[in-house]
């Protein structure tokens, strides 16, 4: 526990060095702020922008964010003195895990906050948030182990986060599309296909079979790349 809290502690010393995945855990809630605050147009959906960058942040911050800490230690070898000094892989990734996810659920709170949710739909906001972070969190885990560089993480975490990020709103113009984005977590977390913030059996189901996935490839991808 007393290394997983100072790896925890000096994440968070590097992150305000690393102008990159900083500006991960700021932008779609800053975003989320300016736009549901200054932008009303005619039959628009309540909270749409809410909705809309609720979402995309749960593609985009903690995937790219921990594939990218994971593979910039990778590359400059701090990961192998890390484990050369005793810090177990799963103590590692304990640490970082719990840093992004909680970074992470400080901006789902501000994307709360700007949708004026009653305390119940807070609540609910805010397992949903939870929910598909943890979910973002292993895929973007599983890139990080894959990669010897953060040029490399990045040109894998692109097309992922893309998918991920998007396919929920391209689903809301294009049928086909709908039809595929069903079956990945940011669409059955897609705080618009959640009817009055209440998750469905299949939403769940859905969710699970995704986490179960990524759970496994990181398996695989840690058997095969290890983290030194």
């Amino acid at each position: 526990m007393n290394n997983t809290i100072a790896i925890i502690k000096k994440q968070l010393k590097d992150t305000l060095k690393n102008k990159t995945v900083l500006i991960q855990f700021i932008m779609f809630p800053m975003l989320t702020l300016i736009m549901n605050h200054t932008i009303a147009i005619d039959g628009m959906p309540e909270n749409f922008f809410v909705n809309l960058f609720a979402t995309m942040y749960i593609g985009m911050a903690p995937l790219t964010s921990i594939a990218a800490i994971i593979a910039e230690e990778k590359e400059k070898n701090t990961l192998r003195v890390l484990i050369m000094s005793n810090v177990r892989p799963y103590e590692y990734l304990l640490g970082i895990g719990i840093y992004v996810w909680v970074i992470c659920m400080i901006g789902a709170v501000v994307i709360c906050t700007a949708g004026g949710y009653k305390p119940q739909g807070n609540i609910t906001f805010m397992s949903i948030m939870a929910i598909g972070i943890l979910a973002s969190l292993l895929a973007g885990t599983t890139i990080g182990t894959y990669s010897h560089t953060q040029m490399m993480a990045t040109s894998v975490t692109l097309p992922v986060m893309m998918f991920f990020s998007f396919m929920p709103m391209l689903s809301l113009f294009n049928t086909t599309i709908a039809k595929i984005a069903k079956f990945t977590f940011t669409e059955q977390i897609s705080l618009g296909q959640v009817t009055n913030l209440q998750l469905k059996a299949e939403n769940i189901c859905i969710i699970i079979v995704n986490i179960l996935i990524a759970a496994v490839l990181f398996s695989i991808t840690y058997k095969k790349c290890g983290l030194a």
